[in-house]
């Protein structure tokens, strides 16, 4: 058994933007920080799943053909193999855990 402790302000982040901090063997741990407005990603589907909360602003999540809002205090599930992107609307931050662990 081992335990991580990792502080996000010392974390780097990774090319998808997202701060790994910590991870298991099965879930990992993510945070998205101040993810600015634009134009969603095109859509994709990942081999794991995903449960968020989020900490400020706003966003669209488009999954499977429906729109979720996403704003401070909402929680939201992303199925494994789901169709879905992320539309964020004012500067957003997240927390998200995902099984099995995406590393990278």
């Amino acid at each position: 058994m081992s335990i991580s402790n990792v502080n996000a302000t010392s974390t780097t982040s990774s090319a998808d933007g997202a701060k790994h901090l910590a991870a298991g063997q099965h879930v990992s741990l993510r945070l998205w920080e101040n993810e600015e407005p634009g134009e969603p990603k095109p859509l994709s589907s990942k081999p794991y799943e995903t449960v968020g909360y989020v900490l400020k602003g706003r966003a669209e999540l488009h999954l499977e053909g429906k729109v979720t809002a996403l704003e401070p205090g909402v929680s939201y599930l992303v199925p494994q193999g789901a169709s879905h992107t992320y539309k964020i609307l004012e500067t957003f931050s997240a927390i998200e855990a995902t099984s099995p662990p995406q590393l990278g």
